[in-house]
């Protein structure tokens, strides 16, 4: 099988990235794209690695990317015009001519509104079936009649695509154990941290917890969007900037306990990348309260779970107080993660499904 996987990156994580690294952006397409999955942003390329290891043949290209799209677009012969001109309402163009030189069997789209649904329409006749994967808010539902199949983590939106007779699968988040090869060695300099959106309008419930607690315990922050938080607030005057990628893992290895809340488009389902990530590379989970959390892992003997701030603020301080505790939890956590909810599973998972609907 052949797949394509349709991908974008955090604008800010991709200035950044090229901010970070001067020259990059007039290198070759190649060089760029293994510097870009290098970082093992979001799930960068996994999909790719792990179901090659399978036997199949993928590759990811990160539309959003503009100056890795316009080296591919130069060494294959594009049209100046189009590259020059590049820009958001142009990427489907460069995907289009992608697909027909990659000739994929399945075009696997990890943001389904990344492309217009004109330009999903023509990915559609470049692939056998066209598959997009959705664990955010709902679009329009023209962005997503395109679609021969809808996979997603929330099992609440399988019911609800299906109910408006589209495909969907469940297929589950996961971890990709190569990043610890990148943190072996990173000393535990925190105690309790939180990496992730500070975005007060978006995740009002969940950060306001964090809020709560962090006015109890000390809590370090990284992330981005603190706009809206008045200056004494906790999450201000502790936080230390952007960590993307291996950095974000960098954290969490680094740090005693990992905190995690989700957003009310979770619907009480236990799905971000976060439970994952930190017990990936060992560190004690503390997350709030799921209706599901125990199909993923053993409550109070895996991860650790609080119901508001302030039990959130009285669990860290507990297990930070018993390191015994913390650390056969951490330990477990890390156990079944690395055992049943790696991206090598996942793409187990995922080839039975497409297999399916091919």
């Amino acid at each position: 099988m052949r797949l394509l996987v349709v991908d974008t990156c955090y604008p800010p994580f991709l200035r950044a990235h090229y901010l970070a690294h001067p020259g990059l952006a007039g290198r070759p397409y190649e060089a760029q794209w293994q510097a870009l999955m290098g970082t093992y942003f979001g799930t960068a390329d996994a999909y790719s690695h792990y179901l090659g290891l399978l036997g199949h043949e993928a590759h990811e290209v990160v539309v959003n990317c503009l100056p890795l799209q316009r080296a591919w677009a130069r060494e294959n012969g594009i049209r100046t015009g189009l590259v020059h001109r590049l820009s958001g309402g142009r990427l489907g163009g460069i995907t289009h001519h992608q697909a027909a030189r990659f000739e994929p069997d399945v075009v696997y789209v990890q943001d389904v509104r990344a492309l217009s649904p004109r330009a999903l329409g023509e990915l559609r006749r470049s692939a056998r079936l066209l598959v997009g994967q959705i664990a955010t808010e709902l679009p329009p539902w023209s962005q997503l009649e395109p679609f021969d199949l809808l996979v997603t983590s929330f099992p609440h939106y399988v019911t609800t695509f299906r109910e408006r007779g589209i495909a969907a699968e469940l297929l589950r988040i996961g971890f990709d154990p190569r990043v610890l090869d990148h943190v072996r060695d990173v000393p535990v300099a925190h105690d309790t941290v939180f990496v992730g959106s500070l975005a007060r309008r978006r995740w009002e419930t969940g950060n306001e917890a964090l809020e709560q607690a962090a006015r109890i315990v000390p809590v370090e922050f990284w992330g981005y969007g603190l706009d809206g938080w008045p200056d004494d607030s906790p999450l201000v005057r502790s936080f230390h900037g952007e960590a993307w990628g291996l950095d974000m893992y960098r954290v969490l290895a680094g740090s005693r306990i990992a905190l995690n809340r989700h957003g009310e488009v979770a619907a009480g389902h236990a799905n971000n990348m976060r439970l994952f990530e930190a017990t990936g590379v060992g560190t004690l989970l503390l997350t709030d309260e799921r209706t599901d959390l125990d199909e993923l892992f053993v409550v109070g003997d895996e991860v650790v779970t609080y119901r508001d701030g302030r039990d959130l603020a009285e669990k860290a301080a507990y297990y930070l107080s018993h390191d015994d505790e913390r650390r056969r939890i951490a330990a477990t956590g890390q156990r079944r993660t690395l055992a049943e909810h790696t991206y090598g599973v996942r793409m187990r998972e995922l080839t039975e499904i497409l297999q399916a609907y091919l």
